[in-house]
């Protein structure tokens, strides 16, 4: 199921941008894709499923938008990857 949230945007907005409302959508839902995982509220996975896309393109994406993915405190959403000697 899938829901639909509106908000209001103002055209001079859009013109501003050189973009139509439909472009600006799929921009606004990008950010807070990307937003969402920085701050560590979603996953790679959801994110990247939202964003249809594979889990590895959102992640190198997410690392060319500066995003970081590993994290050394103690609750690291990925523990497995702590330390490289352990590979």
């Amino acid at each position: 199921m899938q829901n639909v949230i509106r908000i209001q945007c103002p055209v001079e907005l859009l013109l501003e941008l050189h973009t139509t409302a439909e472009a600006f959508s799929e921009l606004l839902k990008t950010y807070v894709a990307f937003a969402l995982f920085n701050e560590g509220k979603i996953s790679s996975g959801m994110a990247a499923q939202w964003l249809n896309m594979p889990r590895m393109t959102f992640l190198l994406n997410a690392m060319e938008r500066g995003v970081e993915l590993l994290d050394d405190s103690e609750d690291d959403p990925m523990p497995e990857f702590e330390t490289q000697e352990e590979f």
